[in-house]
């Protein structure tokens, strides 16, 4: 049996402005227009998964199960979900106890990063297999990518003796100077480190006993108060907030992996990237005569290894070169390929100013659809709303904004105070401040609307819940 536990929590800084803390990297469409979360549950499914355990946060659960949605696999599906990141090796523990708790210790669990491309499925395939063996003997075994040059942005794994299936581990090398690259790479006996693993769910909690107690005895805690309030089918598991909280900050590399002398690596040339920047992306596109790239609506004149990323506005590239431009609906990265890595520098600022644009785009998805802020200014905000079918917003009141609705195709059902009311394309209602409402779509096709918000106070904080299908009550 093997299970794979897909980790879900990267913000993917270097990735701004398309990659936000809302809608973070593994929920990037790529240029064929599929996310690199839905590509991980593919690749998952394709090296015979019997089940796949997405461990993300709170927030992403149902953006999650929309992607597991769109992938349309004959495979059952698990979610643990996060309050809050806490690294690596806690994900891996609270997965490798639900694994244990649903099928047993001896349970093989294939770990993937969801911000993650692999290229070649079938020697992807042929890894995981090799790897399954190793497992099964009762190894730690991690993936190692064969380098194709002395790379300085990844760690580095020294492999040893010949164990058939893969190579023993000798020691993990954090990134290393452009030197110490070539030194690796030249030797033959290093490969990147991938961030993928394969070991039973009770070989992994028994390192973690030995190696990372600390580790151990919290997400055990944890997992038990996990445990007593999910249901019997562990179909979605919610971690509580304050035992998370005790659980220790650390990846799984530092807390087990380079630590125990159990670890076998399965070397691998599979067309593999973390995607960790705007560069590896660029990568991905293929170049015109003068190295120029394009994805989305570009045009390039006199101009020489420029990079454009737009979805909706042309971009001209006139006279530059050596540039990364990246267009989104509220942002623009303009940044030279060599300082790719520093546009996590941008967060920061931002996170730092409490600018919105760290947190979310233009556009935010919801449980129930999205909502896109079209003008904003003082005192009025206009959105356009789109609400799936038979999905609806949660019962709620504002304290300082009035809304006025209008549908512009679909039907809406509308809760607007002690009536509940019909609205179709054309029509509207208004919903004056402290009215309870709700908006539903009892149709089966997408229901579109205009919402005009009114009134001193427009932050989205202005919500009081009453009651809510998706638990935000």
């Amino acid at each position: 049996m093997l299970i794979s536990v897909v980790l879900s929590g990267g913000a993917g800084t270097r990735l701004w402005p398309v990659s936000r803390e809302g809608y973070p990297k593994p929920f990037m469409k790529l240029a064929d227009g599929e996310s690199l979360l839905l590509k991980t549950y593919r690749r998952a499914a394709t090296v015979g998964s019997s089940e796949i355990l997405t461990v993300t946060n709170r927030d992403y659960y149902f953006m999650s199960k929309d992607e597991m949605a769109l992938a349309q696999l004959d495979v059952s599906s698990r979610f643990l979900l996060e309050p809050a990141g806490r690294n690596t090796a806690p994900a891996v523990a609270m997965a490798a106890r639900l694994v244990a708790e649903r099928h047993g210790p001896d349970a093989l669990m294939l770990v993937l990063p969801a911000d993650h491309l692999v290229q070649d499925q079938a020697s992807f395939a042929q890894a995981v297999s090799r790897a399954q063996r190793l497992a099964e003997q009762g190894k730690l075994v991690t993936f190692g990518i064969i380098p194709t040059g002395p790379e300085t942005g990844f760690g580095y794994i020294e492999t040893g003796a010949d164990l058939g299936e893969g190579k023993q581990v000798v020691r993990f090398v954090e990134k290393p100077s452009l030197d110490k690259a070539r030194e690796y790479v030249d030797s033959g006996r290093f490969v990147w480190n991938s961030g993928m693993f394969c070991f039973k769910a009770g070989v992994i909690l028994q390192e973690l006993a030995a190696h990372a107690a600390d580790v151990d005895a919290a997400t055990s805690v944890c997992w038990n108060a996990a445990l007593a309030q999910a249901d019997k089918s562990l179909a979605m598991v919610e971690i509580p907030a304050n035992e998370f909280a005790a659980v220790p900050d650390i990846s799984i590399d530092y807390a087990v992996m380079e630590r125990s002398a159990n670890v076998a690596a399965v070397p691998g040339d599979f067309g593999w990237s973390d995607i960790g920047s705007w560069s590896a992306v660029r990568d991905l596109t293929a170049p015109d005569a003068d190295q120029n790239r394009a994805a989305g609506n570009a045009m390039f004149v006199d101009s020489r290894n420029v990079y454009v990323q737009s979805a909706d506005r042309l971009v001209a590239a006139v006279g530059v070169e050596d540039l990364l431009v990246i267009d989104t609906a509220d942002a623009v990265l303009v940044a030279h390929p060599d300082k790719a890595q520093e546009v996590k520098q941008v967060v920061k600022r931002l996170k730092d100013q409490g600018h919105e644009a760290y947190r979310v785009h233009r556009t935010v998805t919801r449980p129930w659809g999205t909502y896109t802020v079209l003008e904003e200014g003082p005192r009025f905000k206009i959105k356009r709303i789109e609400v799936k079918p038979g999905a609806s917003l949660s019962l709620q009141m504002h304290h300082h904004r009035s809304e006025h609705w209008i549908v512009v195709c679909g039907m809406a059902r509308v809760i607007n105070g002690d009536r509940e009311l019909l609205v179709g394309a054309n029509e509207s209602t208004y919903i004056p401040a402290g009215h309870k409402h709700r908006l539903e779509n009892p149709g089966v096709l997408d229901l579109v609307m205009i919402e005009v918000q009114s009134g001193e106070y427009l932050g989205e904080d202005d919500i009081v819940r009453f009651a809510d299908i998706y638990g935000r009550a």
